[in-house]
C-alpha cells in the first residue's frame, strides 16, 4: 500500500495548532472565572419571569 508520510513542517503545524487550541481554551476558562456570571444570569431569568407575569396580565385584560 502507498502510504503517504506527513512531512516534518506539517507535523509541526498540527502540534503548534493542538497546543494553541488547548492553551487558548485554558486561558479562557481563566478569564471566565473572574467573572460572576451566575448574577447575571439570575437577572435575566427574573427579567423574564417579570415580562412573562406581565404579558400573561395583559392578555387576561384583554380577554374581559
Amino acid at each position: 500500500m502507498g502510504e503517504e508520510k506527513l512531512e516534518t513542517w506539517q507535523v509541526i503545524l498540527i502540534i503548534v495548532a493542538v497546543l494553541g487550541y488547548i492553551i487558548g481554551n485554558i486561558t479562557l476558562l481563566k478569564y471566565a472565572t473572574k467573572f460572576n456570571v451566575k448574577n447575571k444570569i439570575d437577572k435575566q431569568v427574573k427579567g423574564e419571569e417579570e415580562k412573562s407575569e406581565e404579558d400573561q396580565e395583559g392578555t387576561n385584560n384583554h380577554k374581559d
